[in-house]
């Protein structure tokens, strides 16, 4: 299969510190990939499709359509996983910045064959992605 592709890139500043930011961030995942996440997963045959191993997140831990790869606290979460339609990674990275902390999330994905092409057109190339990622940072920056 083909290496994950730029899809895109989201930043949002926090007054926080990077600490801060981090705790938010592994409790906002927590959250946020349970109850209606788990229905979205087992519709799309994602994998993993459960939550499992260590908590707070660390490599190794699992969570629907998210499996923890790298956690770098307080600096980088990367998180992948793949279905159906996608291979994907997600990736948190958290920067100093002046008196507080910038929270990215970087977003790689292929989508093989003409489903893949489908979900991505309508996830994607719809805005949706961007929608939901931004929306997620923003409260992610703004409990912690």
């Amino acid at each position: 299969m083909a290496s994950p592709r730029f899809v895109d890139r989201h930043a949002v500043g926090s007054s926080a510190t990077p600490e801060g930011v981090w705790a938010a961030l592994t409790r906002s995942m927590e959250a946020a990939f349970g109850g209606l996440a788990h229905g979205y997963a087992r519709l799309v045959g994602c994998d993993p499709l459960d939550a499992s191993g260590p908590r707070p997140l660390a490599v190794g831990s699992t969570m629907p359509g998210f499996r923890v790869v790298e956690a770098d606290a307080p600096r980088t979460l990367t998180l992948v996983g793949r279905h159906r339609f996608s291979t994907y990674e997600l990736r948190f990275t958290i920067e100093p910045d002046g008196t507080g902390s910038r929270l990215v999330a970087h977003t790689e994905a292929t989508f093989p064959g003409a489903l893949g092409a489908i979900y991505r057109a309508a996830v994607i190339r719809s805005g949706a992605h961007a929608v939901v990622t931004r929306r997620m940072i923003r409260r992610i920056a703004a409990s912690a």
